[in-house]
């Protein structure tokens, strides 16, 4: 049963998420229901719409207590854009007064002048200002977000540089959050790294099996788990056997959510080395279970999540031999990852679901003063 009320006695409000598919395996798609259970828990009336069909579908809730809504029954590239317009908008139609958040610049372009007025239409953003600048998602939200009631980021550092550069006078900012607080730790005694995502090649997992063979020329107990599944397997395999660590290098496929605190708690140093993040969950899930990471500083997000010499150790973007030397460093000293796991998971309160739901009222209030 739904909660009766919201934060501060606010009356629930109908607020809608739409997605280009809403039910892929994907970040995106995890923070979305995420927050839709959320404040369909505190009393909102939620919708959840996919514009197309998902090819592989993922359930992300058991017991959904919102309505999800799927546009059209093909997957993305196909179908047409009319018909899933259409339909949306005729949904949109027969709901109160209330908020939709638009989560992508393609999103935006097929559906923002579709809403009705009494719906105000909020424009999500999931990556960051660095990977933006250097695609047509830039241009696409300078153009397109404008003109929404609130255009939300990731990061204060993302608002604040879409706001100068993007000239967005509505820019905001709400973390993605964390599906669940562990009540437990790890012990960071596990010689452990752990790798956590697609195994695609923006992940660059490549880079991270590099800079672990290196790291434990000398420390051979150490071993690199790789948590996910992807086109990069075999690439990814080969390259493992070429630097002579086949045996430390283990793929442990996809493992299921209910799973993967056991995982957290088996590791003790979370390596990112992607091209590119927005938020990456998996470092503010690593720093709840009390372990620091060792990241790329390719963004806002992550500059948000890893405070650099104090919850983990930030690193120049593709720079293969600082994150040798971040990972030996911590390899050898336990003390060193107990001290910053700490501060991590001290770090991480900030983004728990409660915190971020607060963050999204917020911003459905100040569209409504």
């Amino acid at each position: 049963m739904r909660a009766a009320g919201t934060r501060g006695g606010r009356a629930g409000r109908t607020v809608v998420f739409a997605c280009m598919d809403a039910d892929t395996l994907g970040g995106v798609q995890q923070v979305t229901h995420t927050v839709a259970q959320g404040l369909a828990l505190r009393g909102h009336d939620v919708h959840v719409i996919g514009l197309h069909e998902a090819a592989d579908p993922f359930r992300y809730v058991e017991r959904p207590l919102y309505e999800q809504h799927v546009a059209q029954h093909r997957p993305v590239g196909e179908g047409r854009r009319g018909t899933a317009r259409a339909r949306v908008s005729r949904l949109l139609s027969s709901l109160p007064p209330g908020y939709v958040v638009l989560t992508s610049p393609t999103v935006v372009s097929w559906l923002a002048d579709a809403v009705p007025r009494r719906l105000r239409a909020i424009g999500q953003y999931h990556g960051s200002f660095e990977h933006a600048r250097g695609t047509w998602h830039f241009g696409a939200v300078r153009r397109a977000y404008v003109g929404l009631a609130r255009s939300v980021f990731l990061s204060p550092e993302d608002a604040a540089r879409f706001a100068e550069q993007a000239l967005l006078p509505n820019a905001d900012h709400v973390p993605n959050p964390l599906g669940a607080w562990p009540e437990t730790t790890s012990f960071l005694d596990v010689p452990r790294v752990l790798g956590i995502g697609r195994l695609a090649g923006v992940k660059r997992f490549d880079r991270l099996i590099t800079a672990f063979a290196r790291a434990s020329r000398t420390r051979t107990q150490w071993e690199l788990h790789l948590i996910g599944d992807g086109p990069e397997l075999a690439r990814l395999r080969s390259h493992a056997a070429s630097l002579g660590v086949t045996g430390r290098v283990v793929f442990r496929g996809r493992v299921p959510a209910s799973r993967i605190g056991q995982e957290y708690l088996n590791g003790s140093i979370l390596g990112l080395s992607s091209e590119h993040e927005g938020f990456p969950l998996v470092v503010a899930e690593a720093a709840s279970y009390g372990m620091p990471a060792v990241a790329f500083d390719v963004s806002g997000g992550v500059r948000a999540l890893v405070r650099d010499g104090a919850t983990g150790v930030l690193v120049p973007p593709a720079d293969v031999d600082a994150l040798t030397g971040a990972l030996n460093g911590l390899m050898a000293d336990h003390a060193r990852r107990r001290r910053l796991g700490a501060a991590a998971r001290a770090h991480a309160e900030a983004f728990r679901l409660e915190k971020v739901l607060d963050r999204w009222e917020d911003v459905f209030a100040r569209i409504s003063r």
